[in-house]
């Protein structure tokens, strides 16, 4: 009975002492790199938005049934989904106003996985037209950076004027 008294009261402390000798490795959220090449990877994608190439900007997209957009219309699976979402926006006489991206924010995940938030802003001069948040789940590939998720919102539209 002494025996099985001992190992309980060696137990909480046994439990500390691995605890403590346990590490946690932790990315580095400033990782200039990741967040030099997604930047970069988002203005090439307006610009192609911006020059009416459909192929350019779904660039940025992993292209696998795997890859998933969520944005006002639900959940759209595969990289054909998400295509087909835009190409009307890209067809020949089509109206698209301008794209940028603002407050582009990285951070790795894992050695091949990065988390961004940003916003997007549709623009036709200097009147935004619409704009949002969004988050993006990227993986590293041999093509760079690529979207594996995205998932997209839109700011409230104000009030009509009275």
């Amino acid at each position: 009975m002494i025996g099985s008294k001992s190992l309980k009261f060696a137990g909480p402390g046994l439990a500390a002492l691995l605890v403590a000798a346990c590490t946690i490795e932790i990315e580095d959220e400033g990782d200039a790199d990741v967040q030099g090449s997604v930047v970069r990877m988002l203005e090439e994608s307006a610009e192609a938005w911006n020059r009416g190439e459909l192929a350019g900007f779904m660039d940025d997209y992993l292209e696998s049934a795997n890859t998933t957009y969520i944005g006002g219309t639900g959940l759209l699976s595969g990289y054909e989904s998400i295509r087909a979402r835009y190409a009307p926006l890209f067809e020949p006489g089509a109206t698209r106003d301008s794209l940028r991206f603002e407050d582009v924010r990285v951070r790795r995940l894992a050695a091949i996985e990065a988390v961004a938030t940003a916003r997007w802003i549709l623009y036709q001069g200097d009147t935004v037209t619409g704009s949002g948040p969004f988050t993006l789940v990227l993986r590293h590939t041999s093509g760079g950076w690529k979207i594996i998720h995205d998932h997209s919102s839109s700011d409230s539209a104000p009030p009509p004027d009275e």
